[in-house]
């Protein structure tokens, strides 16, 4: 045993002698780990990259990481993603704004101009055809019947649509997620309606517009969405599949409902209990959502690109609950704690409100099915955009300089 161990550690030796050798025709030799590792990283230089630069994987002469397949992770850098068609587009869907007569001329100008000059299938939403502002319009009775029309939870989008634009507001981009579950077509949204946080595209001059994009030509935000499983206490105890299974761009939240009481709900991180909230409920979002209800309920805002999920309680009953922010690759489970007075409410980007009974659990974690998000710039202006325009952020009146106050108190 003793011997083994005594040639394994010669072998060693003589395998950290080599590799600290000079290589043929070099003037150095006998050079030390350190300066091996600095003469290594001597002419780094970091590109643009919105990830940080990969670490060094070696730490010291013996120490590194060990290597296991099953454990590779590769991030793509979000300012290399880019819109490639590998074939034409030849169908779209155009979502727009219900209840609204200011979108109704650029519906028509636009789904007339895919059918005429781009010769493209389009498809709405069968209430679309019954909008009575749209049936009053003699312009759309010329395309009408030129149209295709589907019906939610009804009719299975996912193998017929190659492109999606939406007229309005982020409603209307949250919609489009609920309708594809799984693989979701590149989505360009305007902005015609109030907020238009996620809408970065003007109207005008659509048609330069889609044509580029048409063609390849654009930027992508691959926003996560979170898999949302509710498993009813009845569906595990007879192991029926569970009957909400839905995918959410946002948010899903969890609140107390019409409960007088407050909420006691137990929150499990990869199946550890991490806390138990009590207060008014908790918000579980994606980067996208950070800018929705979690922000108004104190979280901070994260850029879509970043791989993470946000964990916001509402209204804590405890002055040092705050928000968190947990890697994308956590398990989330939510129930309703025993000993709580009251049940919970669930409700799936604001939709399919439901209620969370003693027994049932709330499962939530990152899905691999993103909206591909065309940008009207890139991921980082069209950000800093939005934060400025729609949510007016750091406004405020900009200080005086010291020439300025000295001609105020020279003129008193």
């Amino acid at each position: 045993m003793q011997d083994s161990t005594l040639a394994l550690a010669q072998c060693l030796a003589r395998q950290s002698s080599l590799s600290t050798e000079s290589p043929p025709g070099s003037p150095k030799s006998g050079r030390t780990h350190a300066s091996i590792l600095q003469e290594k990283i001597q002419g780094f230089r970091r590109t643009r990259s919105l990830n940080a630069p990969s670490p060094v994987q070696q730490f010291g002469p013996c120490g590194r990481i060990m290597k296991n397949s099953a454990m590779v992770m590769t991030i793509q850098d979000p300012a290399s993603q880019r819109l490639t068609w590998y074939k034409p587009p030849l169908s779209v869907l155009v979502i727009k704004k219900v209840r609204d007569a200011a979108v109704i001329p650029p519906f028509i100008e636009l789904v007339e101009w895919f059918i005429t000059e781009k010769s493209m299938v389009v498809f709405v939403e069968s209430a679309v055809m019954d909008d009575p502002f749209l049936i009053n319009n003699p312009a759309f009775g010329l395309i009408k019947d030129k149209l295709m029309t589907f019906t939610e939870n009804k009719d299975d989008l996912t193998d017929k649509i190659d492109f999606v634009v939406c007229l309005g507001g982020d409603g209307t981009l949250l919609y489009a997620s609920s309708l594809f579950q799984m693989s979701v077509p590149p989505i360009m949204a305007f902005h015609l309606g109030s907020l238009g946080f996620l809408t970065p595209f003007k109207f005008q001059d659509f048609q330069t517009q889609v044509t580029h994009v048409l063609e390849g030509h654009a930027a992508l935000t691959l926003r996560s969405r979170l898999r949302c499983i509710l498993i009813k206490k009845e569906e595990e105890m007879n192991n029926l599949t569970p009957a909400t299974n839905q995918l959410v761009l946002n948010e899903v939240v969890i609140d107390r409902g019409p409960s007088p009481y407050l909420s006691n709900i137990d929150l499990y991180l990869d199946g550890k209990l991490i806390t138990s909230v009590q207060g008014d409920g908790l918000i579980v979002s994606t980067p996208t959502g950070s800018t929705a209800y979690a922000v108004a309920a104190g979280a901070s805002m994260i850029h879509p690109s970043v791989p993470a999920v946000m964990v916001t309680p509402i209204c804590p009953h405890s002055l040092s609950f705050r928000p968190i922010v947990v890697p994308a690759g956590i398990d989330l489970k939510i129930t309703v704690s025993p000993d709580s007075r009251n049940t919970a409410w669930v409700s799936f980007d604001g939709r399919k409100r439901q209620e969370l009974c003693h027994g049932d659990s709330l499962s939530v974690n990152t899905s691999i099915y993103p909206i591909p998000s065309i940008c009207a710039q890139d991921q980082i202006s069209d950000w800093f955009d939005s934060l400025a325009e729609c949510l007016h952020w750091n406004v405020r009146k900009k200080q005086k300089n010291l020439d300025e106050l000295t001609d105020l108190t020279e003129g008193k």
